[in-house]
């Protein structure tokens, strides 16, 4: 499809078109070539063209000729027609548009003169109404400059109305006169004359301060001798000035007649002056009474004084509308005034005062009555002084709960003090049973415990209930030793030597088979708690001894001795002597294990030959109970004391009866929800006002702990008292308890997870404990090692000196079994481990035996670390393991004391510290069939 050419551009011509043909050939023509000859053959084809052409037309005439001949007439017509018509259009324009006798001019000019003729008309009848009605302004004026001049005040400001009126509707050619303005000029200033006048009148007529109240009946012009009602005065006055004053009337009133009388004591001396020489004169006068008036109800009854002295004498000179604005105006102050002044500022915050002010409501009740609704004429049926009065009971109890909850407030937010911190003595109950320990290849040491925390198990402790020793026995004054004191964190004494304690003789059943023979040695082996001494009776209630030691003396008695079951020794496999003379009296493997405080000790692996024979029946011990001691702060005291006296405050309320027909709902409700708020504000204000504190100091998030386990512990005790009127606070304050077991419990948990945290990215630094060949990065990994040592060592005294042992244990434990499962987990995910990394990686294990000394009571008796730190064992014999030899392990493994690892660690740690041997081979096909006795 051809492209089609666009409009504007220019056509090709007609090749047909001779000129074009011509032009064509002499612009192609060279001068070479350019002669005569071409010339003439140029000319005569031109001729021959327009010979051609001629033809052409003549033809087309002859062959057409009768339309030729009538479009020839035609034209000639309408030249003739033409003609004729321009010819008339001349003459009729000359006898338009001539100026002497043209239609035009002779129109323009009678009009002209009609319009002037017109205008001088409306200029006589202008000039005579302005003249007109100036003359009457003229004498509207000389009639008000009389009326100012003599006095006539009320008939002077309807002169000047006049006037003004006057003047407003002056014609329009008069308002923009000079005589006008003067005219206004004088008739302004005589109104402000007579307006100042006025002003002065009322100003004499009526005063109000907070001295007095006068109003005057009668006023005397300050020009004249005429005397004038005030009612004429206040009609006199401007609707702007009118209203103005009326507004400062009202303000005065309720500044100096209302409010002043309801904020102080006052007198009122009321007095009459009708004197032949002057005007009668009403007066009031108000007195500041002495500051000893206690009865209240004085101030009603001269507030309705005075608004009766005002409905009498001064809102009756009022116009109605006014007079009636004016008395609903001060209704509603009034009503705010009493509340305001009176009943709100004085409502009492005891029970004892609360009869006389019930006796206040019931006046100003009444004075609501007589002074707003019928003196004053408030017909709204707002009643907000009855309103407050039937809910008076509300209002109390609200505002007892807002002073109790303040000072509840203040307890709270007040910054940590050790000086007022005190100890705290919980009950702690046993319930355990000696039960027979499970066969070891059915309950590794790894698998008691879950996220470092102890789990119940089958064994118990034994314990006899008349013994139990009070273990938290501290005197509430003992002050705190801070956190950088460097003596024994404990509070032992050194001076007090212990008594000492026959050894009493404890029957253990002799199993002739090894395994029973070490599951009841933890029983009985030792006792750091001294929870089985037997040596003496428990002292009595009235018979416990002052301690100054944190947890007791008890802690310092040397645990009583105990017959053990025979076991046989084995041999330790070679390169771990050490290890075994790590811990006395204990055999090789695995390290003996101390009974816990709570929970019983996780069966040990079995390393005897023998095979396990079915235990004995179980041994069935009664509960004991025993007492631990934590640190509370001081400002738990004052707000349990609070919340019990809120509670009984509350019950006094009820049972008086005193506000039973006034409340809405139930008496002493709303009051004894403060006890609960005031629980609220301890758990939701500490942790803001103290949050810097409790985010860095281990000590305080364990304080703040006790502080929600102890208030929560005495608030159960005061919930079981709970009766009678108190019951209606026993959902709220049980939901209260359930929320601080919890709030104790998480922060807790939080401080342990915080200093978990804080050892997980210690050891972050450690990296994975990988090329400690190099002596920069083994130095990177002992210092990190070092810092969770040091890390736990500063935490552990602060928690000890603050938290019950048996929560201290717990949180420590699981502190250390953070530290201890992060290099297990580092050194056993290690592909390969060199002679010199090994012995460097046993190295930096064996820094943290150092945390063994923490969870260790007498130094004479083994610790108990392996009750509250599960992976404690298989930290130690990692330590070993590293430097052992493959028959070290292969003996170990066969003899069951690796059951804390598994079968994929061990494997992989022979890998790693071995080369690809047959022994390592036959080894590690030895390990993957599984621990012996537990099958594959």
């Amino acid at each position: 499809m051809a492209f089609p050419i666009p409009s504007h551009l220019p056509r090709k011509k007609d090749a047909r078109d001779v000129s074009t043909q011509i032009l064509t050939k002499i612009s192609e023509t060279t001068l070479k070539d350019l002669n005569s000859k071409a010339a003439s053959s140029w000319v005569s084809e031109l001729e021959d063209t327009i010979s051609l052409t001629k033809a052409h037309i003549h033809e087309r005439i002859s062959n057409d000729l009768p339309d030729f001949e009538r479009q020839l007439t035609t034209s000639i017509s309408v030249q003739e027609r033409l003609r004729s018509l321009s010819q008339n259009v001349n003459v009729l324009s000359e006898n338009i548009s001539n100026p002497e006798s043209g239609l035009v001019p002779n129109i323009l000019n009678t009009l002209t003169n009609h319009a002037k003729l017109a205008q001088e008309a409306t200029d006589a009848r202008s000039r005579h109404g302005a003249l007109a009605h100036l003359l009457r302004c003229r004498n509207e004026l000389k009639r008000l400059t009389q009326l100012v001049e003599g006095g006539e005040l009320p008939e002077a400001t309807m002169a000047g109305s006049l006037l003004e009126e006057s003047i407003s509707h002056a014609p329009e050619p008069l308002q923009r006169s000079e005589v006008m303005a003067d005219l206004k000029r004088k008739c302004t200033a005589l109104r402000n004359r007579t307006e100042e006048q006025l002003i002065h009148a009322y100003a004499r007529s009526i005063v109000i301060s907070t001295s007095e109240i006068i109003v005057r009946a009668t006023v005397r012009a300050p020009q004249g001798t005429s005397t004038f009602p005030l009612s004429a005065i206040i009609t006199s006055l401007s609707p702007a000035a009118l209203s103005s004053h009326v507004s400062t009337l009202r303000r005065d009133i309720i500044a100096h007649c209302v409010d002043y009388v309801l904020k102080q004591p006052v007198t009122i001396d009321q007095t009459i002056s009708n004197d032949i020489s002057g005007p009668v004169e009403h007066k009031l006068s108000i007195y500041p009474a002495p500051p000893q008036e206690e009865d209240l109800t004085f101030r009603i009854e001269r507030l309705t004084t005075v608004a009766t002295f005002l409905n009498e004498h001064l809102f009756p000179h009022f116009p109605e509308p006014e007079r009636k604005s004016l008395a609903l105006s001060i209704c509603t102050p009034i009503r705010t005034a009493i509340l305001n002044h009176l009943l709100l500022p004085h409502l009492p915050s005891s029970l004892a005062r609360l009869p006389g002010y019930l006796q206040l409501t019931k006046r100003a009740v009444r004075a609501e009555d007589d002074v707003v609704v019928k003196m004053l004429g408030d017909t709204t049926g707002e009643r907000s002084v009855g309103a407050w009065v039937d809910a008076v009971g509300l209002h109390y109890e609200r505002k007892r709960r807002a002073e109790i909850l303040d000072k509840a407030r203040v307890i709270v937010v007040s910054p940590p003090d050790d000086s007022t911190s005190f100890r705290v003595e919980v009950p702690l109950v046993l319930e355990e049973a000696a039960s027979p320990a499970p066969p070891v290849d059915k309950a590794p040491a790894t698998n008691g415990a879950t996220n470092g925390h102890k789990t119940n198990g089958d064994a118990g402790i034994v314990v006899d209930p008349e013994e139990a020793e009070a273990a938290w026995d501290f005197e509430d004054d003992t002050p705190v030793e801070s956190e950088e004191s460097s003596g024994d964190g404990w509070g032992f004494e050194d001076e007090v030597d212990p008594e000492p304690e026959p050894t009493p003789e404890v029957e253990v059943s002799q199993s002739p088979e090894p395994e029973m023979a070490e599951t009841e040695e933890p029983l009985e082996e030792d006792d750091p708690w001294g929870w089985t001494d037997d040596s003496s009776p428990a002292p009595g209630n009235d018979d416990v001894p002052e301690e100054d030691d944190p947890w007791g003396d008890a802690w310092d008695e040397k645990p009583k001795q105990v017959i053990l079951s025979p076991v046989p020794a084995l041999k330790p496999a070679k390169g771990l002597q050490k290890f075994s003379k790590s811990v006395p009296n204990s055999p090789a493997f695995p390290p003996p294990r101390s009974p816990a405080i709570q929970q019983p000790l996780t069966p040990q692996p079995n390393t005897f030959k023998n095979p396990p024979q079915p235990p004995p029946a179980p041994l069935v011990v009664k509960p004991a109970r025993v007492t631990e001691s934590l640190l509370v702060s001081g400002r738990t005291k004052e707000l349990l004391q609070l919340v019990e006296d809120v509670l009984r405050e509350g019950g006094d309320l009820v049972s008086s009866g005193i506000l039973a027909s006034y409340a809405s709902g139930s008496p002493g409700s709303v009051m004894m929800q403060a006890a609960p708020m005031a629980l609220e504000l301890f758990r939701a204000l500490v942790p803001v006002a103290n949050a810097t504190v409790l985010q860095q100091s281990a000590k305080e998030a364990m304080r703040f702990s006790n502080d929600c386990s102890f208030v929560g512990q005495e608030l159960q005790r005061i919930i079981a008292k709970l009766s009678g009127p108190k019951a209606t606070a026993r959902d709220k304050l049980e939901e209260g308890l359930e929320t601080l077991k919890l709030l104790a419990d998480s922060w807790f948990e939080d401080a342990i997870v915080r200093e978990e945290r804080s050892i997980e990215e210690l050891l972050d630094g450690a990296r994975g404990f990988i090329d400690t060949t190099h002596q920069h990065r083994y130095d990177e990994c002992e210092s990190a090692v070092n810092e969770v040592l040091r890390r736990i060592r500063r935490v552990a005294p602060q928690w000890k000196m603050v938290l019950a042992k048996s929560k201290y244990y717990d949180a420590l434990g699981t502190v250390v079994q953070t530290a201890i499962s992060r290099i297990l987990g580092d050194v056993l995910t290690l592909e390969d481990i060199t002679e010199v990394e090994s012995h460097r990686l046993s190295e930096l294990c064996h820094i943290l035996n150092a945390l063994e000394g923490l969870f260790m009571e007498d130094p004479d008796h083994p610790s108990f670390v392996v009750s509250y730190v599960p992976s404690w064992l298989k930290f130690s014999y990692l330590s070993e393991l590293l430097e052992a030899s493959i028959a070290d392990i292969s003996y170990l493994f066969e003899e069951g004391a690796l059951v804390d690892f598994e079968i994929e660690e061990l494997v992989k740690l022979v890998r790693a510290l071995f080369a690809d041997t047959p022994l390592r081979a036959n080894t590690i096909n030895r390990l993957l069939q599984g621990h012996p006795g537990r099958g594959s």
